[in-house]
């Protein structure tokens, strides 16, 4: 019995503890299926994840390949919309091109029917002219017809006398242009014969002399103390002395020459002698212009003898030495006196002149340069009233008067002044003006000329001198040419700087032209 209740107590507590690791590892066989299932769904998710991901960028680059594909198709057909516009502004222009030509072809059209009804309205009038003209000839005829022999033959020589003075007309016209070339190529040779012989050397003259000193301790004694030998001198020569720094050497300043001239002597006769206070100064400077005056007329004398004049008047040579310090635009005076003289001779000689009188004008033309800053008026004026006090001839005195186109020429030889003055001033060389400069002058001239209404063209002439104006006569009237004149006068005042005077022509010319067929 109690075997047998152990056993069942045996068999009880295996089938419990059978049960239990039973239970025990079914719990275990469950978690490890839990567990099995969570790292499945782990997996599952990580790899839902991958997928999603590259499902993503498959995604994006796939809508990137469509954009990009949109992209060209939309850059193509913008190129293909461009040509199209491009087309179509081209065929625009091209259209409006063809309407255009379209518009000037019926122009042209309208004028040439125009034109075509003035012609045949012009022969109509012709065809009538033609008429009455063959009426008028039946008529003479018919008359002539009825002459007798004596009044036919009359009549003949009237028309003969006719033809014959329309033939001498062309003749006389036809010798008058011969003998118009052959007297300016005979004038050229001239000119140019006149040049050539004649050259002489000009001086450009400034407004400061510089004069040498023996040493720089001479500069002291000429500012003296407290300036006063400094002083005393530019009040007895009226010239400014200036001392700086260039080593043994002043500078005078003045735009008188004689005056320049006369202090560089005094200042040259003060250092010699080396006694320098105001009185000696001023006792220096009164000898040396006692002196000065000897020397111009020294210099008048040698200039005259030069040129092979005579008998002039002792003011006139002293006035033509005083030419020596008078320069125009760097040319010196009386060298250009003598040069001018020189070229007069010339051409009087050639033309069967006086030539010695020829070189009186040349050498005198300018002698009022002498006076022309102390007295009223122009030079050629002054001259000629100079020439006049000291009884000239009435041939030199219009000369003079007249060289530069003032008062009217009355003989050949104020002709010859005026062109042999133009050929000295106007070579290359003789005046302080730069080529550019010139030729800039010139062509300001022309193109202020230019720049009125109804002028064809302008050319400026004797070195710019004068300027002629050629007007279209359909645009000005003989009446206006006078005003247009006064306007070119003004502007080139305005606008241009000039040296002397310059002329200016106005030419008006109506011709009427017609061919022999």
């Amino acid at each position: 019995m109690a075997i047998t209740l152990y056993i069942f107590v045996s068999l009880i507590l295996g089938l419990g503890f059978g049960w239990w690791l039973k239970e025990i590892f079914e719990k275990n066989k469950l978690k490890k299926i839990k567990e099995e299932a969570a790292q499945i769904l782990k997996e599952a998710k990580l790899k839902s994840e991958e997928i999603l991901r590259k499902a993503d960028l498959d995604s994006k680059e796939l809508l990137y390949k469509l954009r990009v594909d949109f992209e060209k198709q939309n850059s193509t057909k913008r190129e293909e919309l461009a040509q199209l516009e491009k087309r179509l502004i081209q065929r625009e222009e091209n259209l409006e091109k063809r309407l255009d030509f379209i518009e000037t072809k019926e122009q042209e059209l309208s004028s040439r029917e125009s034109n075509l009804k003035n012609l045949s309205i012009e022969l109509a009038k012709k065809e009538e002219t033609l008429k009455q003209l063959i009426e008028e000839e039946k008529e003479k005829l018919k008359k002539i017809s009825t002459l007798t022999q004596q009044e036919a033959r009359e009549l003949l020589l009237k028309r003969y006398e006719e033809e014959l003075k329309e033939d001498k007309a062309k003749m006389i016209r036809q010798m008058e242009e011969e003998i118009k070339d052959e007297a300016e190529i005979k004038a050229r040779q001239i000119l140019s014969l006149a040049i050539q012989r004649c050259a002489v050397e000009h001086t450009t003259e400034t407004t400061v002399t510089v004069v040498p000193l023996p040493n720089d301790e001479i500069k002291g004694k000429i500012i003296g103390r407290e300036g006063r030998n400094i002083k005393a001198f530019e009040i007895a020569t009226g010239v400014d002395l200036l001392i700086d720094d260039t080593p043994e050497a002043v500078n005078l300043s003045s735009f008188d020459p004689i005056r320049r001239e006369i202090a560089r002597l005094s200042l040259e006769k003060l250092i010699q002698d080396g006694r320098i206070h105001p009185a000696r100064i001023e006792e220096i400077v009164e000898k040396t212009k006692q002196e000065f005056d000897k020397q111009l007329m020294e210099e008048g004398k040698t200039v005259a003898f030069e040129v092979g004049i005579h008998n002039l008047h002792p003011e006139l040579i002293k006035l033509l030495g005083k030419l020596k310090y008078r320069t125009s635009f760097g040319q010196n005076t009386l060298q250009h006196s003598k040069e001018v003289a020189f070229i007069m001779g010339i051409l009087a000689s050639e033309l069967n002149l006086d030539p010695k009188l020829a070189k009186r004008i040349g050498l005198l033309h300018d002698i009022g340069k002498a006076l022309d800053h102390q007295m009223e008026g122009t030079h050629a004026q002054i001259g000629a009233d100079l020439l006049r006090k000291y009884q000239e001839s009435e041939i030199v005195i219009n000369a003079v008067e007249a060289h530069h186109e003032e008062a009217e020429a009355k003989s050949i030889y104020s002709i010859l002044s005026l062109v042999a003055d133009a050929i000295s001033a106007s070579r290359p060389g003789a005046r302080r003006e730069t080529l550019e400069t010139y030729l800039k002058r010139l062509k300001q001239l022309e193109e202020v000329a230019n720049s009125f209404t109804g002028v064809d063209k302008s050319y400026a002439i004797q070195a710019g001198r004068e300027i002629r104006v050629i007007v279209q006569p359909n645009k000005v009237k003989d009446e206006e040419i006078v005003l247009l004149a006064h306007e070119i006068k003004k502007k080139i005042e305005q606008e241009i700087d000039y040296p002397g005077n310059i002329k200016i022509t106005v030419i008006r010319e109506t011709r009427a032209v017609d061919y022999a067929k």
